[in-house]
């Protein structure tokens, strides 16, 4: 598939399908995941690394008990020209950290999406920066944090 190649239409219909289940994600909408990814899923972002799709459900069933309010957007999405299986989708995650006493969150972030033949999610996974995003927000972890980040990049 090149650039000037159209997207197949089962392909188009696969990802929008997933794109809008997380943008719509909620606490009552989550056993939906069975029915779009492939029993096996590998899911993958800076804390987790988990094989199944029962891992995966439970990994956004902990994110319901941390985050007010989560709300992820898909703010682009791009196809591999080189592997056609392979999605790529810009995004946002905001909501309000209960850790943190309710901190407002916006993290911007990146997912790399491999879709099965049958158009179901084989893979899916995420790239943020878990330093400035997550760790420098921790009252004394961030602070040795942050003095590191200024330290290295003053080179």
């Amino acid at each position: 598939m090149t650039e000037a190649d159209p997207v197949p239409a089962e392909q188009a219909k696969a990802i929008d399908g997933y794109i809008e289940f997380f943008e719509t994600l909620r606490p009552d909408t989550l056993d939906r995941l069975a029915d779009i990814v492939t029993p096996d899923v590998r899911f993958t972002d800076p804390f987790n690394d988990v094989t199944g799709v029962e891992a995966m459900h439970a990994i956004f069933h902990r994110m319901f008990g941390e985050l007010d309010n989560p709300a992820f957007k898909v703010t682009y999405r791009a196809k591999d020209t080189r592997d056609d299986a392979v999605w790529l989708l810009c995004w946002r995650l905001t909501g309000k950290l209960r850790a943190l006493s309710n901190r407002d969150w916006d993290v911007a972030g990146m997912s790399e999406i491999r879709l099965a033949a049958d158009g179901r999610v084989a893979a899916h996974i995420d790239h943020w920066d878990a330093g400035r995003n997550f760790y420098e927000l921790l009252p004394v972890v961030g602070s040795v944090i942050r003095l590191l980040r200024r330290r290295v990049g003053r080179n």
